[in-house]
């Protein structure tokens, strides 16, 4: 109720300083993430005019769970005074994800306003193409050295908690920054005072900072890790990856394959805050390329034409035939997918996944065309149920190893395996389909 109060204050416009008190006793009366939803809808001049009646607290945490896109264009409705709050108050990860969507003129001013540290950490970061896990680490770290006891160790977290972005993992680097080990906050407190910090530490999990997030991202779930340290080529320690910005990784890959999976581009913002111009963008070209690429189908009925006018009962069984390839396929293509993605299958494991397929597809197949065979049979006879009952088989067997196969031909050559899901195996697996079917057409009933 509080939340459609808030909304019917705003579609009033408040301007004076009475109705803005009002709105911000009503926002304050929202759950923090009722208010981040809310402000990922409105449209940005209302979002901006509930961001400045936030407490500082509340709208740092709202403007932080925003996608990039999304507080660029809220930063375009805020004054500058604003702006430099919000923008020093964000870790040096989050602002590089915000710099992308700025324009030059604005980066460069937010950038110049920061003191000499945070500008070199939010350099560092930038430094890193977007692909890389090292765009999205956190340089401010609390490390400890290897002799230190462990009471030295205690009083240094304690004297230093509010910098990093995290304590609960500790690196443990020697004189020229080398990460030697890690060790954790519950490890350290529960040690003797007086051991030393090599006597706890264990074996560090790290990645270099040019690993691609996703793989990273992944593993860092899989193991179920607090935090992962970033290190260069010389096993220098640069940063640390946290499970918030991990799994925000995550959540962006798979809502881009999902979206290419259907035939479209992931948008920016949220789907309401969308404009109806961004959301048509996200579709047209994919659809234009679709069309482009069907013209196959319609292609391969042409060479049929004399055929489908000859046993005219043929065309009946077209859209069973193409659309149970197509869903063979595209079944096959999102398991393979999904498996490249949180590494259970490799590029060199290519053969494997084509005998898998072929033998999944076959039995299928087999299933399929056994009641295609009977049921067919019984209603149109069982020379043309031989001809729907052999069809299905092969439909099966090659979609289900072209579905498996594509994905892992899209990874070897560098492309993203969800643009070769769904969309692009329906299609050619309804020509492919068409060819197979009329091809045992031909040769059962002599046409």
């Amino acid at each position: 109720m509080t939340m459609d109060q808030l909304i019917d204050s705003l579609r009033d416009h408040p301007r004076n300083e009475a109705e803005l008190v009002k709105l911000g006793h009503l926002a304050r009366k929202v759950p923090t993430h009722d208010m981040a939803y809310l402000m990922k809808t409105l449209p940005t001049d209302q979002a901006a005019i509930v961001y400045r009646v936030l407490d500082k607290d509340t709208a740092l945490a709202v403007f932080e769970s925003l996608s990039p896109a999304t507080q660029a264009e809220l930063i375009a409705e805020l004054r500058h005074g604003e702006i430099f709050e919000i923008f020093n108050e964000l870790d040096p990860d989050d602002r590089a994800s915000l710099f992308d969507e700025l324009p030059a003129k604005v980066a460069d001013r937010l950038m110049s306003g920061l003191d000499l540290e945070q500008r070199t950490m939010t350099t560092t970061v930038l430094g890193y193409p977007e692909d890389a896990i090292g765009r999205y680490m956190s340089p401010e770290v609390l490390w400890l050295h290897p002799e230190w006891t462990v009471r030295r160790a205690i009083d240094h977290v304690k004297a230093h908690i509010d910098e990093p972005e995290t304590i609960y993992l500790l690196p443990v680097l020697d004189d020229s920054r080398i990460l030697l080990g890690v060790t954790g906050l519950r490890r350290l407190l529960s040690s003797d005072d007086d051991m030393t910090v090599r006597e706890i530490m264990r074996e560090a999990e790290s990645a270099h900072a040019t690993d691609p997030r996703e793989e990273t991202a992944r593993r860092f779930l899989g193991g179920k890790l607090l935090a992962m340290p970033i290190v260069d080529a010389e096993h220098r320690l640069l940063g640390v990856l946290t499970y918030d910005d991990a799994v925000e990784i995550i959540n962006e890959e798979d809502a881009e394959d999902a979206a290419r999976s259907g035939g479209a581009e992931p948008l920016e913002k949220s789907y309401l805050s969308s404009s109806i111009m961004r959301i048509v963008q996200s579709r047209v070209v994919w659809l234009v390329m679709l069309a482009l690429s069907a013209a196959l189908t319609v292609k391969v009925l042409d060479l049929f034409e004399d055929k489908l006018s000859t046993v005219v009962i043929l065309a009946l069984f077209i859209p069973l035939l193409t659309g149970t390839g197509g869903n063979t396929g595209n079944q096959a293509a999102t398991t393979v997918t999904r498996a490249l993605a949180v590494g259970e299958v490799r590029i060199r494991d290519l053969p494997k996944v084509i005998w898998r397929e072929l033998r999944v597809g076959f039995v299928l197949g087999l299933i399929l065309g056994s009641l295609a065979f009977v049921i067919t049979g019984f209603i149109y006879g069982f020379t043309f149920g031989t001809v729907i009952g052999l069809t299905l088989l092969a439909v099966c067997v090659q979609a289900a190893v072209v579905g498996g196969m594509m994905p892992i031909i899209a990874k070897k050559v560098g492309a993203d395996p969800a643009v070769f899901s769904n969309p692009f195996i329906s299609t050619f697996c309804d020509a492919t389909g068409l060819l197979i079917y009329f091809g045992i057409a031909s040769v059962i009933l002599g046409i």
